[in-house]
């Protein structure tokens, strides 16, 4: 492999953010990895051979509500996060929110976003009503199956 290509691929790394990146032409490969700023690696991690472009977005599970969020009544639904993340109330800083409280809703609109491994998500309504109640602030992180919003 051309050093040149190399150096490009360097620079290319530092100036997008990612920490590793593997090239293979033929029979040569390159991985140019860069190491955490103490200089010692924190986690290794088992290589996987190939992944999607994209990931499906699952909508949220549905959980009982009596379980899911003390003192839900018998018609409200709520929507849990699917994930561990960072939630987002709208798709920019600045941007009005996807949805607010009193709004009437759909199957299938999006509720909020939630920010796992860099990759934005959506989240989706799973059931047609009106929010009654939000859960979380933008910008907080959010546990798997934390309550977010509920909906009547």
């Amino acid at each position: 492999m051309d050093i040149r290509k190399v150096k490009k691929l360097i620079e290319l790394l530092e100036e997008s953010g990612i920490a590793e990146i593997e090239i293979k032409e033929g029979e040569e490969a390159v991985r140019i990895s860069r190491m955490p700023a103490g200089g010692t690696v924190l986690h290794a991690l088992p290589q996987i051979a190939a992944l999607p472009a994209t990931l499906p977005v699952q909508p949220a599970p549905s959980a009982p509500a009596s379980e899911a969020a003390p003192g839900a009544r018998g018609s409200e639904h709520v929507v849990t996060a699917p994930m561990v993340g960072t939630f987002y109330a709208s798709p920019s800083p600045g941007a009005k929110p996807f949805v607010e409280i009193g709004e009437e809703v759909k199957v299938g609109q999006v509720l909020c976003i939630i920010e796992a491994m860099k990759m934005m998500n959506q989240i989706e309504a799973d059931r047609a009503g009106r929010i009654t109640s939000i859960m979380a602030r933008s910008g907080d992180p959010v546990e798997f199956g934390q309550p977010l919003f509920v909906i009547e």
